[in-house]
C-alpha cells in the first residue's frame, strides 16, 4: 500500500495568510520532451482540469494543432479552450496521464479537477490543520 504525500496548504494572499488558505499541490506536467513544474489548484468543484494558455506553450504545445474543442463555463466562458492530453507527476507517484481543457487565458491557474485528476488521485482535506494528503487510485 502506498503512503499519500502530505502538502500543506498554501496563502493567496499576503495580507489575509490564515483567511485566504488554498490546496495547492506542486505537480510536474510533461509533454513529449518538454516538463513544467506547476503548482496546480485542487478544485472538487472544477468537472474539468484547466490548462492557462502560457503554461501549454511552455510544455510545447501548439494551439493550432489541438483541434477538439472544449466548451467552459463560468469565467472562461467566452474564450476558446482546446482538449489536450499531458502527463502529470505527483512527488515520486508513476505519472498519469491527465486530460485538460488548454484554454487561451494566462489569467487562471492551472485546475486540477473532477475530469481527470480526482479520478486518478485520492485526496484528502484537512483544512483545520491546513494540510491535504495525495495518493493515486487503489493504492
Amino acid at each position: 500500500m502506498t503512503s499519500p504525500a502530505r502538502f500543506p496548504y498554501v496563502s493567496a494572499e499576503s495580507g489575509r495568510p490564515e483567511a485566504s488558505l488554498l490546496a495547492y499541490l506542486p505537480i510536474t506536467l510533461s509533454h513529449e520532451s518538454h516538463s513544467v513544474p506547476v503548482s496546480g489548484l485542487l478544485d472538487t468543484g472544477s468537472t474539468v482540469n484547466v490548462l492557462p494558455y502560457s503554461v501549454g506553450l511552455q510544455l510545447g504545445l501548439v494551439w493550432e494543432e489541438e483541434t477538439t474543442p472544449v466548451h467552459l463555463t463560468g469565467n472562461l466562458a467566452k474564450l476558446p479552450a482546446r482538449a489536450v492530453i499531458v502527463s502529470g507527476q505527483v512527488e515520486s507517484f508513476p505519472p498519469v496521464e491527465l486530460a485538460f481543457a488548454w484554454t487561451q487565458s494566462t489569467d487562471v491557474p492551472v485546475i486540477l479537477g473532477q475530469i481527470n485528476f480526482f479520478m486518478e488521485f485520492d485526496v484528502c482535506f484537512f483544512r483545520s490543520q491546513s494540510m491535504f494528503e495525495v495518493k493515486p487510485k487503489g493504492t
